[in-house]
């Protein structure tokens, strides 16, 4: 394909439909996420998933009188998940074992604010590439059935008849875990010797 170049002094017409409009600023980073998920071990960070869970599951839903903290919490293989939204705390995520290579996901919880942010989403695959990191091979989920088509798009396949938990209806969910392909996401494979 050759440009054509006019020549100099020429004139060179423009469309009257060509109009430039202004266009308002876009706050975005491109090729930054502004979402990012870690487990939140303790300090701020768990104090923040905990502030979050209140807020959405006693403030605003009534789920619970007043705490949602209950004694899975306490357990060392629980793994409390923040994220935050360009730092900001913004949802949370919990998930643990329940027997022998399944888990239970759990206490997914995005502050209103931010609900437009796509952070669930970050969440829930967060929690599914943890539990399959950790030689989960299925995952549980007893979702609000407002939120179950949300979970099919995910990759989530609904398990059951809906249920009342905690006086709201829920749909139990499934999703298969797959190990990550790489060793540098969990490190190298022990072989145990016989």
């Amino acid at each position: 394909m050759t440009a054509v170049v006019p020549e100099p002094g020429a004139r060179v017409m423009a469309l009257p439909e060509a109009r430039i409009r202004p266009v308002r600023p876009v706050n975005a980073l491109v090729g930054v996420d502004p979402v990012h998920c870690r487990p939140a071990v303790h300090g701020a960070a768990l104090a923040a998933h905990h502030a979050i869970r209140r807020a959405v599951f006693v403030e605003e839903q009534g789920l619970f009188d007043e705490s949602d903290v209950d004694a899975h919490d306490a357990r060392d293989d629980v793994i409390h998940v923040l994220a935050t939204h360009l730092g900001r705390p913004a949802g949370t995520v919990r998930l643990y074992p329940i027997g022998p290579d399944e888990w239970l996901g759990d206490r997914l919880a995005v502050l209103p604010q931010y609900r437009a942010a796509a952070i669930g989403g970050p969440l829930v695959r967060f929690a599914v590439d943890t539990a399959g990191a950790r030689d989960g091979r299925i995952m549980h989920a007893h979702v609000q059935v407002a939120n179950e088509r949300f979970f099919h798009r995910l990759g989530w396949a609904t398990a059951g008849e809906i249920e009342t938990y905690v006086g709201t209806p829920h749909v139990p969910m499934q999703i298969a875990l797959t190990p990550p392909q790489t060793e540098w996401l969990t490190g190298p494979k022990r072989i145990m010797e016989p």
